[in-house]
């Protein structure tokens, strides 16, 4: 096999991200009209997004775990198939539990096949340019606002709430399916050998992996960083309208987010590969929160554009680079396990997000507490960040024919 098939890989993994989490997050864009047909809570229905971040996270453990000893492609088969299925029928629900056990754990738990096993095959393709590369696949979730969430916006003005969300599972299957029989392992030769956990291409022993300073910190960050973007994020379309922005306006902040990440993951995935992975994700993290803390004072459609691209490029670019530490710190051999693990414990910050700044809303009618807390946990991430150890070196071989 062509060593350039690493490629396809690439833009397969980009267009899965897309549509598995941009049908996902569209519940940002389903919210509004899903409340007023139905009359349900918007508390209620944010913490269908809950329970996707949360199935999504121990989805991610096992679906990661299971890449590694069956391979990525049948992985994402699996949820290529089931993200559909979730979609079709959270579309039928008829009551508000129905729809969170549908779209909540079905969506959640069929999203959850795509971005560990995808950005861990990437990683194992890939020994130069990892870092631009993890960020190309990861930039499938920047493209969905631009995509996703304003076909989502037309298609309920359009055909109403229930047909739109139908028509985005139908169109999942039609895009997703092909792409699964697509994704293939590396060639054998692709993968490198020896970490500090493992060497000479032993497999390394997770109880060990797990308990490292390495780990430990990967997973913190990973987590607040989640925790601290998720529920702003969700909410920023209902934010804007409040301040005055017409609806179809607001979704655009959404996809100018969308678009400031994709550039987001393309700087900082290049910064990476050429200046380290540690203090591109600090500068990063630092970033976001600033921006966070800086929504309190906007309200205006420019203000927000101008405010998104800040935004968007941080969060954006920071997310692959939690893979790229995870490869170079643990190696291939169990990079879809780890990285799962990883995944999970930053699905679980992410999941309060949405559920407590619906919270916030019904209980004080505005975000404010939301995007304070947001900044203040945002910094938390920067500096659990600072404690990352350093990388292992691969120790230089001797030339040949020189005496000592």
């Amino acid at each position: 096999m062509s060593v350039s098939y690493r490629w396809v890989i690439v833009a397969v993994g980009a267009l899965m991200t897309c549509v598995a989490l941009g049908a996902m997050f569209s519940l940002a864009i389903f919210q509004e009209p899903i409340a007023t047909a139905t009359g349900w809570s918007h508390v209620g229905i944010a913490s269908a997004m809950t329970l996707n971040f949360i199935v999504m996270g121990f989805g991610g453990f096992l679906w990661g775990a299971a890449s590694d000893r069956f391979g990525p492609r049948v992985v994402v088969l699996i949820g290529s198939v089931l993200l559909g299925l979730a979609l079709v029928l959270a579309s039928r629900a008829e009551t508000l539990l129905q729809f969170q056990l549908t779209y909540g754990i079905l969506v959640g738990l069929a999203a959850s096949t795509f971005f560990a096993p995808m950005i861990a095959a990437t990683t194992a393709w890939f020994d130069e340019n990892r870092g631009l590369a993890v960020s190309l696949v990861s930039a499938g979730m920047g493209v969905a606002p631009m995509t996703i969430s304003p076909f989502a916006r037309w298609l309920i003005s359009t055909y109403e709430w229930r047909p739109a969300m139908l028509i985005i599972g139908v169109a999942a299957w039609v895009l997703l399916v092909p792409g699964a029989l697509l994704v293939r392992r590396p060639p054998a030769e692709t993968a490198d050998t020896g970490t500090e956990f493992a060497a000479d291409g032993a497999r390394p022993q997770l109880s060990k992996v797990f308990r490292s300073p390495q780990f430990i910190v990967l997973g913190l960050t990973f987590a607040a960083c989640c925790a601290a973007h998720s529920g702003p994020i969700f909410h920023m379309v209902n934010y804007a309208t409040i301040c005055g922005v017409a609806p179809m306006a607001a979704v655009s902040i959404y996809s100018v987010e969308g678009l400031a990440g994709l550039g987001g993951r393309l700087l900082y995935g290049s910064l990476a590969d050429r200046i380290g992975v540690k203090p591109v994700l600090v500068a990063g993290l630092l970033v976001q929160a600033a921006a966070l803390a800086t929504y309190l004072l906007v309200s205006q459609l420019g203000e927000f554009y101008a405010l998104a691209i800040v935004f968007g490029s941080a969060y954006g670019g920071v997310m692959p680079l939690y893979a790229v530490l995870a490869r170079e710190y643990f190696g291939p051999r169990i990079i879809g396990t780890v990285f799962g693990a990883a995944t999970m414990l930053s699905s679980l910050g992410m999941a309060f997000g949405p559920l407590i700044g619906g919270w916030i809303f019904d209980t004080f009618a505005n975000y404010s507490w939301l995007f304070i807390g947001s900044a203040m946990v945002g910094l938390g991430a920067a500096a659990i960040a600072l404690a990352f150890p350093p990388l292992a070196r691969q120790k230089p071989q001797p030339a040949l024919g020189v005496a000592s």
